[in-house]
């Protein structure tokens, strides 16, 4: 993936309006997102194509999801979807390996371009190619391909079998995706290129560097799309091209080949940086860029609630980029969602979580700016009383699909951990009665079985209602390792510090009488009193 790593984590305010914040911050810039109606707002969209990224690697959802999701898409100003599949294409022969437990078979690959276009959506495969390649070479059959030995991020490009390999894997793609236009070929984040023991033998020659090296494989991956799928033009990250010499880039011969797609998922990110870097890329050839924005999955790797303000900053930024770059250059722009960093790393933003930052930076793109009449169609969208209240616990679920979701998943990131962590470190019976030293030699007065066990219980039973209920949405979008996965990494550890405990007021309290060395320091707690205060 174009990772996100660069941007800094940013936490969600607890119980905060982040849209609230993001509106005032958003109408202090400018006439791009100036305080007009919608009838006052001059010309369309600079981004003729507004592409939705699915990513797959993480939390897949199920095809009848997708039902339900794209029509919405459609609703909120959506023309395409890029659709990175990673684990989830149902490869064949040699490659079957590379399949996910739940992978998506053929059919319901079928199915889901058929769900795309009934809603207006345009389909881009992505396919890695060169980097973010762990779901290929962490398998032992194509582990040998590596770059470097030990990690599975990146592709050896001197090696034959290595184009091979990522050339069977395009022409599956592209047999299930008969009449795309376009192909992501990734080749973002390639690290630890040169570092090979056969690069670096490599790199030794005259006139060799790690730029060439990078431009070669870019070369003869296009070079493959171009040939065997005559029409369809390959798509790549860009970040690996941002520091290539323009006289360098000019002569590889990859302007002619690929469409860069420049990434930059910051609130801040350098408005005059990112025109002269499109100006350079003009200046060396690419006929068409695109821009790639977020909407979830760029503000920490672990963020369970997208930081809205964040997000739309991002795209209103963008919008000062497409006003400011070479007309005409930019294709679209294509709207992230990561759902992991890597292919490793944990689940962030679920997609139905990530729904009202999606419609709020779709709807902003769209009408040019984050206006109140804006926000209120947004809301209407959505089902939503006010676009506050998807981030405020209780405060109304929405009718969107997923809304029960995000309406859940709110409230345990919001309060599951607090409510916890309230009772083991701020109840004065357990901070004062059954702290870890007497939860370890399972010693209690009695009576503070009957202060404690009571609230224990009472949480733990509303938790588990509300979790069940979660699980049960959860369900019906998404396959059983995600749900899985996603309760293990959220839910469950406070949880089970409920359980423990619990368990541990139990065996204290079947241990008998308190032993003498306590007996004075418990004197004087039998009706539940705390020590005098002088």
């Amino acid at each position: 993936m174009a990772c996100p790593a660069q941007v800094a984590a940013v936490t969600c305010p607890p119980l905060a309006s982040t849209l609230g914040v993001a509106k005032e911050g958003l109408q202090t810039q400018g006439p791009i997102v100036g305080a007009h109606t919608l009838s006052e707002m001059s010309g369309p969209t600079p981004f003729k194509m507004r592409f939705v990224h699915l990513d797959l690697k993480g939390a897949p959802p199920r095809v009848s999801y997708f039902s339900e999701i794209f029509p919405l898409f459609h609703a909120l100003g959506a023309n395409g979807l890029l659709i990175e599949y990673e684990d989830m294409f149902p490869y064949e022969g040699r490659l079957r390996l590379l399949r996910a437990t739940h992978a998506y078979s053929p059919s319901e690959v079928t199915e889901i371009l058929r769900l795309a276009r009934l809603s207006e959506l345009e389909v881009v495969p992505l396919v890695q190619t060169f980097g973010h390649m762990e779901f290929v070479l962490k398998h032992a059959a194509f582990a040998h391909l590596r770059e470097v030995a030990p990690f599975p991020n990146t592709l050896n490009p001197h090696e034959a079998e290595s184009l091979a390999l990522v050339g069977a894997m395009i022409d599956q793609v592209l047999e299930l995706h008969r009449g795309a236009r376009w192909l992501h070929v990734g080749c973002d984040e390639v690290y630890y290129l040169g570092e090979g023991e056969a690069s670096r033998r490599w790199l030794q020659q005259e006139q060799n560097s790690q730029a060439k090296l990078c431009l070669s494989h870019m070369r003869a991956v296009a070079s493959h799309v171009l040939a065997r799928h005559p029409g369809i033009t390959p798509l790549v990250w860009d970040d690996m091209l941002r520091d290539i010499p323009q006289d360098q880039l000019t002569a590889s011969g990859v302007p002619q080949l690929v469409e860069p797609v420049l990434w930059d998922y910051g609130a801040d990110l350098d408005i005059h940086s990112k025109v002269l870097l499109m100006e350079k890329y003009r200046e060396c050839g690419f006929p068409r860029l695109w821009a790639a924005s977020a909407f979830k999955g760029a503000t920490g790797a672990s963020q369970a609630l997208p930081h809205i303000e964040h997000h739309l900053r991002n795209h209103a930024q963008w919008l000062q980029v497409a006003g400011s770059g070479p007309a005409d250059m930019l294709q679209g722009i294509i709207l992230t969602g990561w759902q992991r960093y890597d292919h490793f790393s944990v689940l962030c933003e679920l997609l139905p979580v990530g729904i009202p930052s999606l419609a709020a930076c779709l709807q902003l793109l769209l009408h040019g700016g984050f206006t109140e009449h804006v926000r209120l169609r947004v809301e209407n969208l959505l089902g939503l009383p006010s676009l506050e209240a998807a981030a405020i616990p209780s405060e109304g679920t929405g009718s969107f699909p997923g809304s029960d979701i995000h309406a859940l998943v709110t409230q345990v990131s919001f309060y599951l951990r607090s409510s916890v962590d309230a009772l083991l470190e701020r109840n004065r019976y357990v901070t004062g009665w059954f702290s870890p030293y007497h939860r370890r030699r399972k010693l209690i007065h009695p009576v503070m079985v009957q202060h404690i066990q009571p609230e224990v219980l009472s949480l733990l039973g509303r938790w588990s209602a509300l979790v069940q209920q979660l699980e049960t949405a959860l369900q019906l979008a998404f396959y059983p390792d995600a749900v899985e996965e996603w309760l293990e990494e959220n839910v469950r550890p406070s949880m089970q510090q409920l359980q423990d405990l619990l368990q541990d007021l139990s065996e204290a309290a079947t241990t008998g009488p308190c032993p003498p060395a306590l007996a004075g320091t418990l004197v004087g707690t039998a009706e539940g009193q705390g020590p005098q205060e002088g």
